[in-house]
């Protein structure tokens, strides 16, 4: 038997929660991961997993045993990767995870020059405004902004973004600006932004002065789950969207949208790059998570520059470029 083999399968089988699950994971056919495991077991002598139609869980030797394994593999990994290629050269796969707007406008434009420096690590690359299974999918890492629903989770906090109020000039010429955050409840309409596993539109929440703070919902006729369609109905003129002001940055300078109730602030979302709290963080990791950083320290995600006004020279929205 093949002990760290048969210690990975576990591993992922524990991870993942079936069989079936594991095997799309880690790509290893069912049958075999069925016979390390069970090969696991006859060598340490005990039962590791008890096993339904449906689901498997973890005995208690089993939940020691994974622990341990768990922390001699990253070590073992990370031996591996220090021996042969040095700490300057990390290399290996990363799973990582982010939402669709910080993808498209914030990382994957940048990638190009993380590969250049370390050009042996692979990533596999989830994009999802929704809340991501760290463990049952195997994620090394994801990259979120606002606060953790989950404090079972370990997070670094790597900035904060800021949000602003904006429109199409074509809904604006159609129904007004509004003078007050409650118009949004009122004369207005807003395009609205949920989370699948809410199933609710989110509320805003808008502050003017240290004593004048509202909450609002906002009147909409069409919500989204994603971040990029969000952009996308907006400008099409449905109604009023707070977004990340990095987002609509490029719109704002082009004229496809226009700021509005610009007195009034929402509270600034932190980012956090989130990890599983089991989850050794390997040398490839860590450099991933020190550069993301370094990307977000040096793009401006707050109000200081977005602009109140298209810039006249603009034509077409411009792409958002990263300062190197």
């Amino acid at each position: 038997m093949d002990q760290l083999a048969a210690m990975r399968c576990f591993i992922g089988v524990v991870e993942a929660g079936t069989f079936s699950r594991a095997s799309t994971v880690l790509r290893v056919p069912k049958a075999t991961l069925t016979k390390n495991v069970q090969a696991l077991e006859a060598h340490l002598r005990t039962k590791l997993l008890h096993r339904t139609t449906r689901r498997v869980t973890v005995t208690p030797d089993g939940e020691a045993y994974y622990e341990r394994a768990v922390r001699l593999l990253a070590d073992l990994e990370d031996l591996d990767s220090t021996m042969a290629v040095s700490q300057a050269n990390p290399q290996g796969r990363l799973r990582v995870d982010i939402s669709a707007a910080l993808a498209t406008m914030l990382l994957i434009p940048a990638l190009p020059e993380f590969h250049a420096r370390y050009p042996d690590i692979q990533i596999d690359l989830g994009v999802t405004d929704d809340v991501v299974d760290l463990l049952g999918e195997n994620v090394d890492c994801v990259i979120r902004a606002g606060q953790l629903a989950d404090q079972s989770l370990v997070a670094r906090r790597i900035g904060e973004m800021h949000s602003v109020l904006v429109a199409a000039p074509g809904y604006l010429a159609a129904h007004g600006t509004p003078a007050h955050p409650l118009d949004l409840e009122t004369s207005h309409r807003t395009v609205g932004y949920f989370k699948p596993r809410m199933g609710r539109s989110l509320s805003l929440t808008l502050t003017k002065s240290a004593e004048e703070t509202v909450e609002v919902s906002g009147r909409y006729v069409l919500a989204v789950s994603d971040s990029n369609a969000y952009i996308t109905a907006t400008m099409t003129g449905i109604g009023i969207a707070m977004m990340p002001v990095f987002m609509a940055r490029p719109h704002i300078e082009s004229g496809a949208l226009v700021p509005v109730l610009t007195e009034w602030r929402a509270p600034a979302k932190p980012i956090y790059a989130v990890f599983p709290p089991s989850r050794h963080l390997s040398n490839r990791l860590r450099v991933f998570v020190d550069w993301v950083a370094a990307l977000v320290a040096r793009t401006d995600f707050g109000m200081r520059d977005a602009p109140a006004k298209p810039r006249e020279a603009a034509v077409t929205p411009p792409r958002i470029s990263v300062v190197k």
